[in-house]
């Protein structure tokens, strides 16, 4: 396994861990990252939140993996693994202006504290001036 760098380390957002956990569609660029992680060659930092709204959502039963499902996926994936929110990211996330959503806006602030490209497909974090995106 080669050493993490910049280049080949990533936050997730929620879409992006459900769509692979659920093997649904997902753009090729973020597939190939979560392929690269779980052969060890890339690092993905998975938000706090990202786990709460996986329990939010399928509690709904709007998506149809679990926080077991998730927990399954970071044991047996290693190189994906989970990020606290600490003060840091909160105090990042309050100079991201053009990300209305909180959530997402953590989420992005993660990224943006880790110097690190976001997988996502939301149209306002990939539109947002604060935060690099792939998909």
């Amino acid at each position: 396994m080669r050493a993490p760098t910049r280049s080949t380390e990533f936050v997730a957002d929620t879409i992006a861990v459900v769509l692979r956990l659920e093997k649904r569609k997902m753009g090729p660029t973020a597939q190939s990252i979560f392929a690269s992680a779980e052969a060890g060659d890339a690092t993905i930092f998975i938000p706090g939140l990202v786990f709460a709204e996986v329990l939010y959502l399928s509690e709904k039963r709007r998506i149809s993996i679990s926080l077991t499902d998730v927990a399954d996926y970071l044991i047996r994936f290693p190189p994906c693994t989970e990020i606290p929110l600490s003060f840091d990211i909160v105090q990042c996330a309050s100079t991201i202006t053009d990300v209305p959503e909180l959530h997402d806006r953590l989420i992005a602030a993660t990224a943006r504290k880790l110097n690190v490209a976001l997988i996502t497909n939301d149209a306002a974090l990939q539109s947002s001036a604060f935060v690099n995106t792939v998909w």
